[in-house]
């Protein structure tokens, strides 16, 4: 265990000319492991397994039979049944994640600072179940039977455009598909928006409900899932040698970032600050990560060099850690490519090993896995670890929480595509 100290930081007077310094300043998180985000957080410290068999449909068919749902999800409170009746899975996780972050935030939307505040919500799928569901509509009762609300349900932007028709959010307003890279992007590009001033109050994060039956078995026929049928709870693993594939899940992360004037201008109550966006692509493969995991070394290289931070500077990484053979010994090459000798000594866990895989969703609920890290000096741990793996040799904070402080945090995320995104926290002093 390492000592419960940080490494020094010296992040006063970063701010780049010109450029406004950002905070987070509210969370919501709906989670396989909580709906709240106390909730999600008390999980992510006692090692909360979230996975289970697949309760949505029926999977008795399916190559994989399990997956990481949300529990116990009652829209009322939050979503008139009638709005409930024509979103989708995914838009009703992604707009109430918005509306607990809000809150959390302590911020009114009215006519004086609406234009101010905008919405940036990522999806790797969207409205997949309404798509599967009319299609069946279609194919047994024919076209006149289709839903006329279909393609506002399914499309991938919708999290964000009913979020912001919601809470009356009047500002830059966008939406991100860069598969399970999208949540972190979202943020990322919200992030750019209030350092150039282009808005006061950003919304972000990522959103996504894709355990259906079409969503199961396309990535079943992938190869890319676990098929560990006969024993659900160990199957997320990232890092262990015994990996397979990873579980999917569902549910939403959001936070609110602002300029830091603007949130001191309120006295608000600061989270953290977001320093650094690194964002590439590995034009290598539809799936595949580069061999070394050189694309998202280098994204994981410009957040550093975004935020101003040095290598040695770094207390923890949330990896994107996804349990694929692929992507967690490419993921530990890239993390040793960038801090080097630092790498051995930086904790590093998955918090996918409790969540499962949210795909589009992961982002987000992984930024504010981050921020709580940052808040409270504690690691959630990489549950499922027993097993070393030669090619990911470093330490992934296995199976128990770790008290540390920290100054500097790091989330990581890749998607099919290629793309790569790393974002970089710091704790507010």
């Amino acid at each position: 265990m390492l000592s419960n100290t940080s490494k020094t930081n010296k992040p006063e007077d970063r701010m780049v000319e010109g450029l406004n310094r950002v905070v987070v300043t509210g969370l919501g998180a709906i989670t396989p492991i909580g709906n709240t985000v106390s909730d999600y957080w008390d999980g992510l410290l006692s090692g909360r397994n979230g996975v289970a068999a697949i309760s949505l449909f029926d999977a008795s068919a399916h190559a994989c039979r399990f997956a990481a749902e949300i529990k116990n999800f009652d829209p009322t409170g939050f979503l008139e049944p009638k709005e409930s009746k024509r979103w989708d899975r995914f838009s009703k996780f992604g707009v109430i994640a918005a509306k607990q972050a809000l809150a959390d935030a302590g911020i009114i939307i009215n006519a004086s600072n609406a234009s101010e505040i905008g919405v940036i919500i990522g999806s790797g799928v969207g409205g997949l179940l309404t798509m599967e569901t009319q299609a069946h509509v279609l194919a047994d009762k024919g076209p006149g039977r289709v839903s006329p609300f279909t393609v506002p349900m399914m499309i991938p932007n919708m999290a964000t455009g009913l979020a912001a028709i919601a809470l009356g959010a009047k500002g830059p307003s966008s939406a991100v598909a860069t598969a399970c890279a999208a949540g972190s992007n979202a943020i990322g590009d919200a992030f750019r928006l209030l350092q150039l001033g282009k808005a006061s109050v950003m919304l972000c994060g990522g959103a996504e409900a894709s355990i259906t039956p079409l969503g199961v078995a396309g990535f079943a026929s992938a190869k890319a899932l676990s098929f560990r049928n006969d024993d659900p709870l160990s199957a997320s693993r990232p890092f262990d040698a015994e990996r397979d594939g990873f579980v999917i899940g569902e549910g939403s992360g959001i936070l609110v970032l602002e300029t830091l004037e603007h949130a001191q201008s309120r006295g608000a109550l600061i989270h953290a600050e977001l320093v650094g966006y690194g964002t590439t692509c590995d034009a290598h493969h539809i799936t595949s990560p580069t061999p070394g995991g050189i694309g998202g070394a280098e994204a994981m290289r410009k957040a550093l060099n975004d935020g101003s931070i040095n290598p040695e500077d770094v207390d923890y990484i949330n990896a994107h850690g996804t349990s694929t053979p692929a992507n967690d010994s490419n993921e530990t090459s890239a993390i040793k490519n960038v801090l080097r000798e630092n790498a051995n000594q930086t904790p590093i866990s998955s918090t996918k090993s409790m969540t499962g895989h949210l795909l589009g969703g992961s982002g987000g609920i992984e930024a504010v896995a981050c921020v709580l890290a940052l808040k409270h000096g504690a690691i959630p741990p990489t549950i499922n670890y027993s097993n070393p793996d030669p090619d990911c040799d470093l330490d992934y904070v296995p199976n128990t929480a770790r008290e540390q402080k920290l100054g500097i945090v790091l989330s990581n995320s890749f998607g099919f595509g290629g793309h790569n995104v790393c974002l970089a926290f710091r704790k507010i002093l």
